[in-house]
């Protein structure tokens, strides 16, 4: 498969080669990526992070993606995901010190 450079011209019927194509000759995968991501265009990354704040297990779900490497498949789902399991990572510290704190207060009662 060829490169295409952006002095090359759409020879598709629709366009009758009045368009230039183009490309990103340093990462020719960037063209695979064209398409909308899902969740109303935030992708999953993203809507995982807003909706984790009304359900933080959604966090947890996107961090395993994360994990897997699930941004393989599109890299722009890489920032969404990550911040998703940040989030989950600070939710887990602290639920830890709440209940941690919660139990030295029962305890000494």
């Amino acid at each position: 498969m060829g490169e295409a450079h952006s002095d090359e011209f759409c020879h598709c019927q629709g366009c009758a080669g009045k368009y230039t194509l183009l490309r990103d000759e340093e990462n020719p995968r960037l063209a695979i990526f064209e398409r909308r991501l899902p969740c109303c265009g935030c992708g999953i990354g993203w809507s995982s992070f807003l909706l984790g704040f009304l359900c933080p297990l959604i966090w947890y779900f996107a961090a395993t993606l994360y994990c897997c490497k699930y941004y393989n498949k599109d890299p722009r789902e890489r920032p969404g995901l990550a911040a998703s399991a940040v989030a989950a990572l600070i939710f887990t510290v602290l639920a830890i010190t709440a209940l941690s704190v919660a139990l030295i207060i029962c305890v000494y009662k």
